[in-house]
């Protein structure tokens, strides 16, 4: 069955994570386009502070205060939307937290709290939302990350989580497709992103924790989500340095495990001591403000052009040049040569592939299909 999705001024959305950073945007970017929005996070009065927001502009949202690592709470999300709308077309699992520490100092049940929220807290939403989305037709996004195919140091179970929402979201897919499903099943993996993420990260590293270039802004994150709610998309990354970093772990893991030890771990560290007061939102609500970007003193990139590239196929070539210059410049920097004929060539065999790709599809269906 071919997948229909409505413009977003016909769309009843759902998003998690809605109070903060991409959620943030993403909501009131949804809300200035006329979705009709169903938001979820899990402090009521920041939820209540949006809802009003964007009901004064004459877009009608509601809110529910919710804890995604409780099934329980995404079964009352749901029931909001078909109570309020009749259904919803779009669902985006956006909800997540990190902790910043070597996985030997970082204390198991803080390891299984992030799992509730950015593994289980997706599950739950992704299949929840599925039953309605089968019968209804539409878009399930779900916010992985650039490390949901290359681990870092420092943040390993967030990777890890990460890793697995990929390894879920690739089997619900191609389950969904198997049976024909209307339903278009959507991960996005961003580089970072200049969100409040790490403010609301545990953090066991003595210092203040820092986001490693190249740091993009979150619309560039949410007019992704905000693309895939209304066109088919199977995967994108949010970022040309995400894809680059992922073709190099790919192509040259060892170079690149080299590279990550040698810089990642000093990257991810400030110079500021931590001032002992948590504000983390590992287990308890943090957005007591809503606030959509975190403060990055370093530069902060607007736009990728790498990702509006790759999301319109005439020019997804355009893409991966961009991709290859980007990382290119980046080593040369270093004066790693052997790195950069390595991404150079990750970077063509990964265009052959996207061509390949294409030309199947259309053959398949008779029509262009966004990858």
């Amino acid at each position: 069955m071919a997948v229909r999705l409505k413009n977003l001024n016909e769309q009843v959305m759902v998003i998690t994570g809605a109070t903060s950073g991409i959620g943030l945007v993403t909501s009131r970017m949804a809300a200035k386009r006329g979705a009709k929005l169903v938001l979820a996070a899990r402090n009521e009065d920041a939820l209540r502070t949006l809802t009003n927001e964007i009901n004064a502009s004459g877009v009608k949202a509601v809110y529910i205060a919710a804890d995604v690592g409780k099934e329980g709470d995404i079964k009352k999300i749901a029931a909001e939307a078909l109570s309020q709308f009749g259904n919803f077309d779009t669902w985006v699992n956006n909800a997540g937290v990190s902790i910043y520490g070597k996985l030997e100092e970082v204390p198991t049940e803080d390891s299984r709290q992030l799992f509730e929220t950015n593994f289980w807290g997706l599950v739950y939403g992704s299949l929840i939302a599925a039953r309605t989305l089968k019968i209804s037709g539409g878009a399930l996004i779900n916010i992985g990350s650039t490390l949901s195919d290359r681990a870092i140091p420092l943040q390993g179970m967030y990777c890890a989580s990460k890793h697995a929402v990929k390894g879920f979201t690739d089997s619900l897919r191609m389950e969904l497709e198997s049976e024909n499903a209307p339903v278009s099943v959507t991960l996005i993996k961003p580089a970072a992103i200049d969100t409040p993420y790490k403010e609301h990260a545990k953090n066991y590293l003595g210092v203040e924790p820092e986001n490693p270039p190249p740091v993009y802004a979150p619309e560039t994150v949410a007019e992704t989500i905000l693309h895939c709610a209304e066109n088919p998309v199977r995967d994108v990354f949010v970022g040309a340095g995400g894809k680059a970093l992922s073709l190099l772990g790919k192509f040259a893991p060892r170079t690149t495990d080299k590279y990550m030890e040698a810089a990642m771990i000093d990257m991810q560290k400030s110079d500021k001591p931590t001032n002992g007061e948590s504000n983390d939102g590992l287990y308890d609500a943090s957005d007591l403000t809503l606030n959509e970007r975190g403060g990055y003193e370093g530069h902060v990139a607007e736009s990728s052009i790498y990702t509006k590239a790759s999301l319109h196929p005439f020019i997804t070539g355009a893409a991966f040049a961009i991709g290859a210059a980007g990382i290119a410049y980046a080593l040369m920097s270093r004066g790693d040569k052997d790195a950069v004929y390595v991404s150079q060539r990750a970077l063509e065999e990964e265009s052959r592939r996207k061509s390949l790709e294409s030309v199947g599809d259309e053959a398949l269906s008779g029509r262009s299909h966004i990858y």
